[in-house]
């Protein structure tokens, strides 16, 4: 009987240490290294391919032709680039050196393609040249015009979104919860450009910034004045000891009664707005639906007195 026990008991220590031993996982670092290193030339081939075609042929080009640019620009447009590409969000994650890399090669696509049309294709070289210095002015001005769009349509965005993200935040703190975990749950509950902003302040104070350098910080990537106000005035209630509950209330307030006012503005203006399209498109059809009968009307009688005229 005791060695039945003795038994039973080894295998289960057994069973114990083999569950163990499966349920442990591989580092995943030395599985992804170990992954790579048995990849063939072709397996990479079709990764790389997998990848979008932006990013395989665009970017890189842009990459080499950015090193150029960059040597012929100076630090205060690199700077005033770098503030403008922040206000638009960072579009696919660029740095001033990939914007520039990616104007100039929009501006060299330009102008071959006019020159090959107009100037090769066409049989006219000088006027394909002129076309074609054209099309790289052109190629290096329109992203700018891109990127004002994007800007724009984020800070509208934004101004969109304020109102609602701070009455919840002004409902989260007063429930209890401290501003940081009120702001928390804004980037939990909400979403857009205002919300992406509120989220890297809080990932910035997580790494130690200061919550009051990490909400200045806001202030320049987005260039919003109800926003700006805001910020300045939680800044300010945390350095003078006033409660954030009674100034998020007051901004709350301040920021429904001017989307009010940019509502009835909009309202005012949708008048003359809708002037031009009726001049424009609704007025002359109406004036050939009234008066091409009457127009038909008076040839056909000048038609009839002239055959009259013509006969006597």
């Amino acid at each position: 009987m005791a060695i039945l026990i003795a038994t039973v008991a080894a295998a289960a220590i057994v069973l114990v240490a083999l569950g163990v031993a499966s349920s442990q996982q591989d580092d995943p670092l030395r599985a992804r290294l170990t992954q790579l290193g048995a990849m063939t030339a072709k397996d990479l081939q079709e990764l790389e391919l997998q990848q979008p075609f932006f990013d395989r042929t665009v970017k890189p080009l842009a990459a080499r032709l950015s090193g150029a640019v960059a040597r012929v620009t100076s630090t205060s447009f690199s700077e005033q680039t770098e503030k403008r590409l922040a206000m638009a969000g960072n579009p696919g994650d660029m740095k001033v050196s990939d914007w520039l890399g990616m104007k100039a090669l929009a501006s060299g696509a330009a102008f071959a393609v006019a020159f090959l049309l107009f100037g090769i294709l066409g049989g006219n070289l000088l006027g394909g040249l002129l076309l074609g210095v054209s099309g790289l002015l052109g190629g290096y001005i329109l992203p700018e015009f891109w990127l004002r769009g994007r800007i724009k349509a984020r800070q509208k965005g934004i101004l969109m979104t304020l109102p609602d993200a701070l009455d919840l935040l002004t409902i989260s703190v007063r429930a209890g919860l401290a501003f940081d975990a009120a702001l928390g749950k804004v980037v939990e509950k909400m979403k857009g450009p205002l919300v992406d902003e509120f989220r890297r302040a809080l990932a910035e104070v997580r790494v130690g910034k200061s919550r009051r350098e990490a909400l200045r910080d806001i202030v320049p990537r987005t260039e919003v004045q109800p926003l700006t106000n805001f910020v300045g005035a939680i800044i300010q209630a945390e350095q003078l000891g006033v409660s954030i509950s009674k100034v998020l209330q007051v901004q709350s307030e301040q920021l429904r009664i001017e989307r009010r006012q940019r509502a009835e503005e909009q309202a005012a203006k949708a008048p003359i707005k809708m002037l031009f399209p009726l001049v424009g498109c609704i007025f002359p059809s109406l004036f050939v639906v009234i008066l091409g009968p009457a127009i038909i009307l008076i040839m056909v009688n000048l038609g009839g007195t002239n055959i009259s005229g013509g006969g006597g």
